[in-house]
Order: structure tokens, then sequence, then C-alpha cells
């Protein structure tokens, strides 16, 4: 999990939120997603402030294959529906195809879908907290592992649970991408690689993140950098 920073709103949606206050439809969450434009400028804002991977997990996602995600959920935190501070953009967390029926094979797995309506206040390890890094370690086979801090262990444990980071699937993406950077690294110097480790740490030109890029920056911090 990576610190995200949020933001200012999209113009757009700010003023579309003073403009349907002097009407008489009430804001809704589903007044916002038939507007069109608004709704592309709020995902286009939560997708570039997250360097365009996934909130939880750190996978690369587009609006195709993303969608919208309330950190306190919205059926619970109703006045924090539209709130830009209460919104991130999470991978669809769908399983592969497993030859299984469309609706089986289909059936979120991790991140947003599977978190659904769960939040603890005190169990859910936040992206939107600059100390979320700090609750999970990463083993070289792809695995995300609690801290070994006992003050954040039943937060990082809950989390990786309610999530599903933990996964199959999910493990076997950061162990690809651990793998490919592995083999990156050789012959490179200390120094080297203590740079490309800071790299990981910020977006490229184009504003995106490598996907995973917080079990990466791990594992060189852990096995490559005294």
């Amino acid at each position: 999990m990576r610190y995200i920073r949020k933001g200012y709103e999209p113009e757009s949606f700010t003023d579309w939120k003073e403009r349907q206050k002097n009407r008489e439809n009430p804001l809704t969450w589903k007044t916002f997603r038939r507007r069109v434009t608004v709704k592309n400028d709020v995902y286009d804002a939560l997708l570039r402030e997250q360097g365009y991977i996934c909130c939880y997990c750190g996978m690369r996602i587009t609006r195709d294959t993303s969608h919208f995600e309330h950190l306190k959920p919205k059926i619970t935190y109703t006045h924090l529906v539209l709130d830009y501070t209460n919104l991130l953009v999470s991978c669809k967390g769908e399983s592969e195809d497993s030859g299984e029926s469309e609706e089986e094979h289909r059936k979120p797995v991790h991140c947003g879908h599977i978190k659904g309506d769960w939040y603890d206040e005190y169990l859910m390890v936040s992206p939107l907290d600059a100390n979320c890094a700090d609750f999970f370690r990463y083993s070289g086979s792809g695995e995300i592992l609690p801290t070994d801090d006992p003050d954040k262990q039943a937060a990082a444990i809950t989390t990786i649970e309610k999530l599903g980071l933990d996964i199959d699937k999910l493990r076997a993406m950061r162990r690809e991408a651990i793998d490919g950077v592995l083999l990156a690294i050789d012959g490179l110097t200390d120094e080297e690689i203590q740079q490309l480790a800071q790299g990981y740490a910020q977006p490229d030109a184009n504003g995106r993140y490598t996907p995973f890029c917080a079990a990466i920056a791990y594992i060189l911090q852990l096995y490559f950098i005294t």
C-alpha cells in the first residue's frame, strides 16, 4: 500500500455541487454518476492523484479496469458520499477466469469490491495515512505480511484479510514485479540500487507509479541497501 496525498477536487465537481444545492433534487451518488463530464473529471483527478495504481493493492489501473471507491462506505457515512477526501479509485478486484461460469469467475476477490461496506477506523489501514506502508512487510515470493510492530499488527492483519491482499493472484503479480526488478539490478552498484529504490517512490514522466512499487521498494531496501 502506498500513501495517497489528496489534492483539491476538480472545479467542475465543486461547481456542480454548488448548483445542485439550489435545486429541489438532493445531492446523491446516483445524480453524480449521471453527470458524465463531471464524473470523468473526478475519475481522472483520482487516477492522477494515485499515479494510476489501485489505492489498495497497487496494480496498474485505468478507467476501464477500476471503479470509484468510498474509503468510508457511503451506506454508513452518508454525509461523505460526495466528499472528495473520501473518494479513491480501486481495481475491479475480480478473480481470474477459472473456466467456471461467468458469475463465479467474476466474483470479486480483493480490494474495493470485496471490502464492500466494511470499515473500522481502528483496524483499517488507510492509504490516506502517511504511515500506511509501515504496517506491511513483503517477501521475495510476493507475500504481503503484517509488520513486526505489535502496535500495528492487528490493523495490518485485518486489512490484509478484509481486502484480500494476499490471495494467490496478487501474490503472483507481486512476485513477477519483484523478479523483474531483481533481474534489472544485476551488476549495479549499491549506489545505483539506492537510486533505483528511491525512484520507485516517484511517478514517471507521465505521472504513473510502477505497479506494486511499495513491495519492490521494500525488497530493495531490505535486501540490497545497507
